[in-house]
């Protein structure tokens, strides 16, 4: 009996990781829609320890003033609606932007099941961080969106490259314990957000009082994806973090 459970057990693991896993398929679509669009930026594609090869856009500005992740949210690419905003305007503000291609799951996959794929979007952030680092840039910045700031918090949290030096979170769906998180932060989230982002707005609020130059910051008449308020999302992001990258 022992035995059998245990049979079970193995193959209920392997069911799950299987489930679970990145789809690499939908990523290469992803990637075949995306670059040949490119306007701004050059697409990179980057290597994970399992052979995997995932698509950046890196967008270069000479002297820059830091370099900035770019991180999107659940199942979609890095030149989708406000991250491609972000990542092709705030270069225009003297950052270096790098949008990194998430783990993402079959598209019927909920956000209950993403937590699975966060070791992995924690070695793309990783490898992400080390090709700015490469690329000649000792200060770095987060940017995330939705799912991709419960992905970014798994990373930072975890003790990341100290190159790292701030962290904005758009949209964050969860109660995240920013005093895990060793840099200053910017919880951003709009008047008209998701449930879940409001609903732990102030346990993320209250976990920021005292953390040096971080904030909460909630912009009226925002929606989730900051619909039609594309300059003003940019300006606050930028604003934010000028004062950490004088």
């Amino acid at each position: 009996m022992k035995s059998m459970r245990t049979l079970w057990m193995i193959v209920l693991l392997v069911m799950t990781g299987s489930a679970f896993a990145a789809d690499y398929a939908r990523e290469k679509k992803w990637a075949d829609e995306v670059v040949p669009g490119v306007v701004v930026g050059d697409p990179v594609y980057l290597e994970q320890a399992n052979g995997h090869k995932f698509l950046t856009l890196y967008t270069q500005v000479k002297d820059a003033k830091a370099a900035l992740v770019i991180v999107h949210g659940l199942g979609i690419h890095p030149d989708w609606g406000l991250i491609g905003v972000l990542r092709s305007q705030l270069p225009d503000h003297g950052y270096t932007t790098l949008s990194v291609q998430m783990p993402v799951l079959g598209s019927a996959a909920k956000a209950t099941a993403y937590p699975a794929t966060f070791p992995e979007a924690a070695q793309r952030l990783r490898l992400a961080v080390g090709f700015l680092k490469a690329k000649g840039y000792s200060k770095i910045g987060i940017v995330s969106h939705s799912m991709g700031s419960r992905m970014s918090y798994a990373y930072l949290s975890a003790k990341p490259d100290s190159a790292v030096k701030a962290w904005v979170a758009i949209g964050m769906p969860s109660r995240a314990d920013y005093r895990k998180v060793n840099m200053p932060v910017l919880d951003l989230y709009g008047q008209n957000d998701l449930p879940e982002v409001l609903n732990s707005a102030a346990a993320r609020k209250a976990a920021l009082r005292g953390k040096p130059d971080s904030e909460q910051m909630q912009v009226a008449r925002a929606d989730h994806f900051f619909t039609d308020m594309d300059t003003q999302l940019v300006d606050i992001v930028a604003t934010y973090l000028n004062k950490q990258f004088k």
